[in-house]
């Protein structure tokens, strides 16, 4: 799909100009069912012509999938001073806030990607540089907890919208969305939290020769956690699991199975149809109530993770997720 993608809109990007997608696209969970959340990233000067690329870009992806959302969040132009600046305050709507967590957590670039890159890092960098406590914590790599506060308020965010979304759309597609906060929008905030966690652990192996004692923070900082966060959120929890084993086997398996299942669901027409026209009081419903399942399991595993206490990751969830 994204080489497909990528020569359709050759043109369409530039220097200064990247074509961005998220959400299953960029996560690798594309399914036939699935709409494309794109947005013409411009880091450069506005220019009228962008319009005119956006428009362009609209109706090729459109060519594709669905279109995204009626929120407007997505399948527009976006640009990187919003995006970069405004971090916190009364500026940085949910819009806002949506693109930059998304664009760290589950984005790729489709076609010339300098802008896109340029952007990224330079949001890494103002958490970082702005993060007293991660620049004073010494030679060891600390938690950035500027960054991990931004991905927990972008979770709170999702879990409240959904509320949002449900009374404004008069809960239309209220089950497909409701599984989807449990799995898919639930994994972006623990694979946000793990990379904000591996910057102290190192699970990844990325960080053993980094120093972050410098006034700012060093660019050695920055490109380590970007490493980490170029890959899709599955993989990032994978890279826990894994460096845990096997202590960990029984959460993985867990995480894993039921993740497997749930995007199995939605690859499959008929009950990803079924999910999407299910009416709000028929929640026992059969294939609801086996996602639901799915949903509790996935979050035990997850619970097992992030709570285990001989790895050290019990610690930092409870005096950076909790208090």
């Amino acid at each position: 799909m994204c080489q497909k993608l990528r020569e359709e809109l050759v043109g369409l990007d530039s220097a200064d100009v990247s074509v961005v997608v998220f959400g299953s696209l960029a996560r690798g969970e594309f399914t036939t069912g699935s709409d494309i959340d794109w947005t013409l990233l411009i880091d450069g000067s506005a220019d009228p012509e962008h319009y005119n690329q956006a428009r362009r870009a609209g109706e090729i992806i459109a060519g594709f999938a669905r279109p995204p959302g009626a929120e407007g969040t997505f399948g527009n132009l976006a640009f990187s001073h919003e995006i970069i600046h405004q971090i916190g305050g009364q500026d940085d709507t949910n819009r806002n806030t949506t693109r930059r967590i998304l664009l760290l957590l589950e984005s790729r670039s489709i076609g010339r990607r300098e802008a896109y890159d340029r952007v990224v890092t330079a949001v890494l960098s103002r958490y970082l540089q702005e993060d007293r406590g991660f620049r004073r914590s010494g030679k060891r790599p600390h938690v950035p907890r500027f960054l991990l506060n931004d991905f927990a308020r972008y979770w709170r965010t999702m879990a409240v919208d959904f509320a949002y979304k449900q009374r404004s759309r008069l809960s239309k597609g209220w089950a497909i969305r409701n599984i989807k906060l449990r799995m898919s929008r639930k994994l972006l905030f623990a694979s946000g939290m793990l990379s904000c966690f591996a910057c102290h652990q190192d699970f990844a192996g990325r960080w053993a020769h980094v120093r972050c004692d410098k006034p700012t923070a060093s660019p050695e900082c920055v490109d380590c956690l970007r490493e980490l966060l170029v890959h899709p959120p599955l993989e990032i929890l994978a890279m826990a699991l894994l460096h845990y084993s096997p202590r960990l086997d029984g959460a993985a398996r867990k995480i894993l199975q039921a993740y497997d299942e749930f995007t199995g669901m939605l690859s499959d027409e008929a009950q990803r149809k079924h999910l999407d026209e299910l009416p709000p009081d028929q929640e026992e419903d059969r294939i609801f109530q086996r996602a639901r399942e799915l949903s509790h399991e996935f979050r035990d595993g997850l619970s097992e993770l992030f709570f285990d206490e001989e790895s050290g990751l019990a610690d930092l969830t409870k005096a950076y997720g909790v208090f």
